[in-house]
């Protein structure tokens, strides 16, 4: 498609983006409307928010508007699947600058829209208007099929911590092209395009799950999160962390531990959770520390020990991946 945004015109650009979208049967009125109508049949909906701005959390020639789009979806959706909600909608703010072609906006729709089709929910509308730096704005909205939502407050001493999904695999992509290489393509992907277990949420609701979230800005931080709203205590047991013989070599090519970004790199979306001890977890979870009483140490340990190094993601500080 050729032009830019400005030439097609807002209305012009509402109709080719709701056109490439699909739908599920959770939508009873999609895009067109004042607003969208999706079912709740729980009667409690469970949302989330999050806002991507160029140069800040994507780089054109990094990544595709497809792969900003798969992105967007997925980070938002874990959100929902990690308080063990199914998604169903999801809703987009998009800020453009005029002279930005036409395909960049219709691009980002498709990786949207397909990154839903693997979470089973869809875009049910939105918002468009012009600005000079690319913003994304996702609102994710899911169905607890009513089962309790699963909060980060409720782990107790004696817990088994599990996790799902990869670690460290999208710090490792983010360390790759930042010096300037595409390889090996496999961890380039991951940042550019994280896949969470969506699944794993619901099913661990099931599973008996007292405590849980998506790992968005590292292993640490996130049961750090989950330290502090249950008051806890958790150690974390590297050696039970598998780590990709190809990240141990990227790490030895680029001089860093990759044990620092399967801790504490973030954007991977896997879901971490604490069991009760007697739960009999499947095989996708691999179990790598346990929940303890609180203690003058810091609240998230590795291998009984504070974890010095720098890393973890903070919107108002700095990052180091």
């Amino acid at each position: 498609m050729k032009g830019t945004v400005g030439e097609l015109g807002e209305f012009g650009l509402i109709r080719e983006l709701t056109s490439r979208l699909t739908t599920t049967p959770a939508v009873r009125v999609g895009p067109g409307d004042d607003a969208a109508v999706v079912a709740a049949p729980d009667r409690r909906v469970v949302a989330s928010t999050d806002i991507l701005v160029e140069g800040r959390h994507f780089r054109r020639d990094w990544s595709t508007a497809y792969d900003v789009g798969r992105k967007a979806a997925a980070q938002n959706l874990a959100d929902i699947a990690a308080m063990g909600a199914v998604p169903t909608a999801l809703l987009l703010g998009l800020v453009v600058p005029a002279e930005c072609p036409v395909t960049w906006p219709t691009e980002l729709m498709d990786g949207l829209r397909d990154e839903c089709q693997v979470a089973g929910a869809s875009v049910v509308g939105g918002d468009v208007v012009r600005g000079d730096t690319i913003t994304v704005s996702i609102t994710a909205l899911g169905d607890l099929r009513n089962h309790e939502p699963v909060t980060r407050a409720g782990a107790q001493p004696g817990d088994l911590v599990a996790v799902t999904g990869w670690l460290g695999w999208s710090a490792a992509g983010y360390a790759v092209l930042s010096r300037g290489f595409r390889s090996p393509r496999a961890f380039v992907e991951a940042h550019r395009r994280p896949e969470p277990p969506y699944h794993a949420g619901p099913a661990a609701a099931g599973l008996g799950a007292t405590a849980m979230c998506d790992v968005s800005d590292g292993l640490i931080a996130d049961l750090g999160h989950i330290a502090e709203a249950s008051k806890v205590r958790i150690d974390i047991r590297s050696g039970a962390i598998d780590i990709p013989s190809q990240m141990n070599d990227i790490g030895q090519a680029v001089g860093v531990d990759p044990l620092q970004w399967v801790l504490t790199g973030g954007e991977d979306h896997a879901i971490v959770a604490t069991f009760p001890p007697d739960v009999k977890l499947p095989a996708r979870w691999k179990v790598i520390g346990e929940v303890l009483n609180p203690s003058a140490l810091p609240q998230v340990t590795v291998d009984g020990a504070p974890w010095t190094r720098k890393g973890g993601w903070d919107h108002f500080g700095d990052i180091e991946s």
